[in-house]
C-alpha cells in the first residue's frame, strides 16, 4: 500500500475510545491523536461529547458518541433522553444500536420506536449512524432486512457493529449492506467496525465499497471505520 492510499484511509477513520475504564485523560490523548492526524472524527462514550466537543473545536475532526450501547436493549425513552443530552453538548453523529435482538425476534415496533426517537432528537443537529451488531444476525437476509429497517427510519449511515460482540465486522456483512445502500432512494453511508486492525484489512473494505458504489463514492460523508488501532498502522506506512 502507497502513502497516498494510507492517508485516505486515515481520513475515514473515527477514531474510538469505548473502553469501561476510559478516563479524561484518555479522551484528551484521542482528541489530539485525531486532530494531528486529521481523521474523520472522534467516537467516544456520551459523558466525555463536551470535553471531546472543546478539545476538536476548531478543526474538521466530527464528535460521535453512543446510545441504547452496547447491548441494544435500552427503553426508548431513555434512548431519546440520552440522545437529546449529547446533542445539547455537542455531539455531530448519534451511533445508536438497534435493538438486534427484538429485531430477529420480530417485535419491530419496539425497533421502531427506538429508532423513531432517536431520529427526532437528532434531526436537523447530528447525523444518525445505526448499528446492526451484524455478528449477532444469523444470516445475510437478516443483515438485508436490519439494513433496509435502518434505512427506512431515517439513518445517515448503518453500522456493522459495536465491537463489545464475539463477531464484529465481517467482508459478507459489509457487502449485503453496502447492496442495499446501493438500492436506496437517497445517499446513506455504511461504517464497518470491530476487528479492522490492519492496513490490509482495512483497504480491502475500501475496495468492496469502490466495486459496488464507485471508485468515488467512499468519502468521509459515506464511508467511516470505527477503530481504535487501525491509526497507529496506517502510520506505521506513512511514516
Amino acid at each position: 500500500m502507497n502513502i497516498e492510499r494510507a492517508r485516505r484511509l486515515i481520513g475515514l477513520i473515527d477514531l474510538t475510545n469505548l473502553d469501561d475504564r476510559c478516563d479524561a485523560a484518555a479522551i484528551d490523548a484521542l482528541c489530539a491523536a485525531a486532530v494531528r492526524h486529521e481523521v474523520a472524527a472522534v467516537c467516544c462514550w456520551p459523558d466525555f461529547v463536551a470535553q471531546a466537543k472543546a478539545a476538536v473545536s476548531g478543526t474538521g475532526v466530527r464528535v460521535a458518541t453512543v446510545v441504547n450501547f452496547p447491548t441494544g436493549s435500552e427503553r426508548a425513552f431513555a434512548v431519546a433522553n440520552l440522545t437529546a443530552r449529547c446533542v445539547d453538548d455537542g455531539a455531530d453523529e448519534i451511533d445508536v444500536v438497534l435493538p438486534y435482538r427484538a429485531f430477529a425476534g420480530g417485535d419491530l415496533e419496539h425497533c421502531s420506536s427506538v429508532l423513531r426517537s432517536t431520529r427526532l432528537a437528532t434531526t436537523g443537529t447530528a447525523h444518525l449512524k445505526v448499528i446492526l451488531e451484524t455478528g449477532e444476525l444469523v444470516d445475510s437476509a437478516l443483515v438485508s432486512a436490519a439494513s433496509r429497517f435502518a434505512i427506512e427510519h431515517g439513518a445517515d449511515f448503518i453500522k456493522t457493529s459495536t465491537g463489545k460482540s464475539p463477531v464484529s465486522a465481517t467482508p459478507e456483512a459489509v457487502a449485503t449492506m453496502l447492496d442495499v445502500i446501493a438500492a436506496a432512494d437517497r445517499t446513506v453511508g455504511i461504517k464497518p467496525s470491530g476487528g479492522i486492525r490492519t492496513a490490509d484489512e482495512a483497504d480491502a473494505y475500501l475496495q468492496l465499497a469502490e466495486q459496488r458504489l464507485g471508485a468515488g463514492w467512499p468519502t468521509a460523508d459515506t464511508f467511516r471505520f470505527g477503530a481504535s488501532s487501525l491509526l497507529d498502522a496506517l502510520l506505521s506506512i506513512d511514516g
